[in-house]
Order: structure tokens, then sequence, then C-alpha cells
């Protein structure tokens, strides 16, 4: 399957990789590539069934969403990183913590959850946009989610830029990427993850509610949880105070 990523910073300092959320691309850390190219070297990809990369049919699971992180790193030859994902990325991150944490430096989950169920409501999600004529309306409920009410009634111009990479996005790769959120518990795993973490929660998210970040910052050990004043992407509404958190952690 073809994977779509970009390489920014000098390539002589660590390997700091992004994982997006479901519905955007890689474009959804433009605003932080500046600054954190300057110290890193950032490899940013699009989730299977995003952006750029292959969208195949049917059920992704989040093993393979995230030995696509390990395959491309071993196609860039990377053998450690540190890792930073987002919603979706965030459960990568889970998982990449859990089952290879030999090639994990140091992680970031933000915005996250280790399980949101029931499944039920997500076979009802993925039914209707796999029937649905376009993306519209998905899109909509994703907005409305990722941002403040504010945001939506002024239409902002960030709002129309995340609303253009949602219609851009194959119902497919959404629905893919909801069966791997359906099928994911990793309440009880996660507490084998033995990498120094960093846990980003949104005080104000309703998708991944401030309680799920501290119940995984819980059962990390020696976890750091930083509560943030947001909803849901929290790199987006809070960008300054966002990379301030991400590089104090990583610099240790």
């Amino acid at each position: 399957m073809r994977m779509a990523y970009r390489i920014d910073g000098p390539a002589d300092r660590p390997v700091l990789i992004l994982s997006n959320s479901i519905g955007t691309s890689l474009h959804m850390w433009d605003g932080q590539i500046d600054a954190l190219a300057r110290n890193y070297r950032v490899v940013r990809y699009d989730t299977r069934g995003h952006g750029k990369s292959g969208a195949p049919l049917g059920a992704y699971s989040l093993d393979r969403l995230g030995r696509d992180v390990i395959e491309l790193m071993d196609e860039l030859q990377i053998d450690r990183a540190h890792f930073l994902g987002l919603s979706l990325g965030g459960f990568v991150g889970q998982w990449l913590g859990i089952h290879s944490p030999e090639r994990i430096d140091r992680l970031v989950l933000a915005n996250t959850s280790p399980y949101l169920g029931p499944a039920r409501q997500w076979d009802a999600a993925i039914h209707a946009v796999e029937q649905a004529p376009d993306m519209k309306e998905t899109a909509e409920m994703f907005l409305r989610n990722w941002f403040p009410a504010q945001w939506m009634e002024s239409d902002a111009p960030v709002v129309k830029e995340f609303r253009a990479m949602l219609l851009a996005t194959d119902r497919h790769g959404i629905a893919g990427a909801w069966a791997a959120v359906r099928d994911a518990d990793l309440r009880r795993t996660i507490a084998l993850i033995n990498r120094p973490t960093l846990v980003i929660a949104g005080r104000h998210d309703t998708v991944t509610a401030a309680s799920h970040g501290e119940a995984i910052a819980a059962a990390i050990p020696g976890a750091r949880l930083v509560v943030l004043p947001v909803v849901h992407l929290s790199n987006i509404e809070q960008p300054e105070q966002f990379i301030q958190t991400v590089t104090d952690f990583l610099e240790g």
C-alpha cells in the first residue's frame, strides 16, 4: 500500500514522528513544523485511508495502523524515534508503546483515549458514512467536535481549511479507521508501556474527554498529564502552549 510522508529538519537530529487524527492529513501539523524542525528530524505521514496514502476497502485494525509506522521506520532506516500522535494518532502511539517499545524514545499522546465504545455506535457511523453520497454531513460533524462554537459560528479560516481536508478524505478511509477505533480496547494493556510518556488532554474535549487522558496517565507508570483549555485539536487551538508543552517534555 502507498504511504505518503514528508520529512523536515536536519538529518543529524533526533527523529520525531507525527501521526494525524481521523479525517485529516499530515498537513494538520503544518503550523508546528517550523518550531519542531529546529531541533528534530520531523517525519509526518498520512495515516492509511487518509491524505495521499492508500485507502483500502474494509475495516482497518489498530495492529495494522501500528505496523504501518514500524514499516515506514524500517523503510526510512529509523531505529528509534519520539512519537507524537493526536486522537487516532494517539491510539497508534499507545499500540507502539505496548508492542514496539524498543522503537520508541519518548511518547506523546494528545487528545486520545484507550477505549471509545460501545461498538454499536461505531457500526452505525460506519454504515452511514459508507452509504452517504459525499462527505459533507460527516465533515460538519467532525468540525463541531473539533473546534470551539465561536470558531464554527464565524466560519474561521482554520475551520474552512479543515473542512477542505475532510471533504478530500476518502469515505472508505474514514470507515476503515473508525473500525480500528471500534475494535480497540487498551485500558488494561497500556499499563505495560515503559517509555517516558506525556498525555495532553483537552478540558472541553467532547470526543476524547479529559477523563480519558487522566485514565491513560494514571495507567502508564510515571506518565505526565497536561490538560489544556481546548476542545479536540489542541495543536490548532492553542499552538504555542501545545508546542511548549511538547518540546519541554521531549527535551527531558
